[in-house]
């Protein structure tokens, strides 16, 4: 009887993980769009899991090209960034300065706390995996700076 138990247990506690496992996509399927009019023109986002619109847990990957830069700005939760392909240029503070950037590289990661005020460029066609709590906000630090201030074709 405590075997026949034990089953519906493991089971309980297995199955979230084999979801878990299967929810990130493999290589070369992911679905790239552009992304939203929150950043800069010329990014494309992928979602990996989650909603960025909704309340809880999602990861995106955004795909920069070379010379890609977003201004200072923050957000109201913690961010998570994995870079997979490229080099992402990653500064802290109100003006935008390469010379203050760190360099991540393929397989680096790092956090942004919340209401980290930070700036970033991509050096080389740049992928990075972003992590955080929805709902995703995006407050530019000096406001012309929003792209969703001007008209975006």
């Amino acid at each position: 009887m405590r075997r026949l138990l034990l089953i519906p247990v493991l089971t309980l506690f297995a199955t979230p993980m084999l979801f878990a496992q299967g929810s990130t996509p493999k290589p070369g399927t992911l679905e790239w769009g552009p992304a939203p009019a929150g950043f800069p023109r010329g990014a494309q986002m992928a979602l990996i899991s989650g909603d960025p619109a909704r309340p809880g847990a999602f990861r995106i990957q955004l795909k920069m090209p070379d010379g890609y830069r977003i201004p200072p700005h923050f957000h109201t939760s913690e961010e998570n960034i994995q870079v997979k392909q490229g080099t992402f240029l990653v500064g802290m503070g109100d003006v935008f300065d390469a010379s203050k950037t760190r360099a991540m590289k393929p397989g680096e990661e790092g956090t942004v706390p919340a209401n980290g005020h930070h700036f970033a460029q991509a050096q080389g066609e740049t992928i990075v995996s972003v992590a955080a709590i929805g709902p995703f906000a995006m407050t530019y630090i000096n406001p012309p700076d929003d792209p969703r201030k001007s008209a975006r074709p």
